[in-house]
């Protein structure tokens, strides 16, 4: 059978769109877990760099190096409506852990204990930093939050670290929980909380309060800053 011009013309096109359609389909990404999950896709409502004064009760130094990792890591970030600052510059005896509301600049603080760790001695302070596996220490830097499981403490939350300073958080199992020895019993008794293993460990209420406002792939900024 013989193919005039035309013919030949409309069966190559369709030779091709059929390569083109199998090279997609190979091409798709496999499934990934909730911490090896691609960049979000921006939300189109999410406030970028909306407070331009620093809100009250946070050392200006930190929010700056908090925003400063916000618009760095930005396009993993879908919600910057509310994110968390964590000064280990304070004890643990008082509220360090600071929901920051970007939109109103509003500041709620809450008490969060640090790794045993990053202050072998208990003294109430963060001497230092690991993102060591098996340093039950405490690590800088910036964090993402991921699902919620069932663990020994209940419900608990993931995070991810974005950083090279953190990013073994997954591995260590570093993840938002509530303690016992992060209750504000521990604070009146002892004037401290006690260490955790590297997470940021809460009193119940305080995780239910952080976790609520901190889900769905919202930041955490973790730091001390030099004396």
């Amino acid at each position: 059978m013989s193919l005039n011009r035309r013919e030949m013309l409309r069966l190559g096109a369709a030779g091709a769109g059929g390569l083109l359609l199998s090279s997609a389909a190979l091409s798709n990404p496999l499934p990934v877990s909730s911490f090896a999950r691609p960049p979000a896709p921006l939300d189109p409502l999410a406030p970028v760099n909306a407070v331009p004064r620093v809100p009250t009760g946070l050392n200006p130094a930190l929010f700056a190096r908090a925003k400063a990792a916000l618009d760095s890591h930005g396009r993993y970030i879908r919600h910057r409506d509310v994110i968390g600052i964590v000064d280990f510059s304070s004890g643990s005896g008082v509220p360090r852990f600071h929901l920051v509301d970007l939109m109103s600049g509003q500041v709620e603080s809450h008490a969060v204990a640090h790794g045993r760790g990053s202050d072998p001695g208990h003294s109430g302070y963060l001497d230092h930093f690991s993102n060591q596996p098996g340093s039950a220490a405490s690590s800088n830097g910036t964090y993402i939050t991921a699902d919620t499981y069932q663990g020994k403490y209940g419900t608990s939350m993931k995070v991810c670290g974005l950083d090279w300073s953190n990013n073994n958080a997954e591995s260590r199992a570093i993840v938002i929980h509530n303690a016992w020895y992060a209750e504000p019993e521990m604070i009146a008794q002892h004037g401290k909380l006690g260490r955790s293993e590297g997470c940021f460990a809460f009193s119940r209420a305080s995780q239910w309060r952080v976790m609520s406002r901190l889900n769905n792939g919202r930041m955490i900024y973790a730091d001390k800053l030099s004396a």
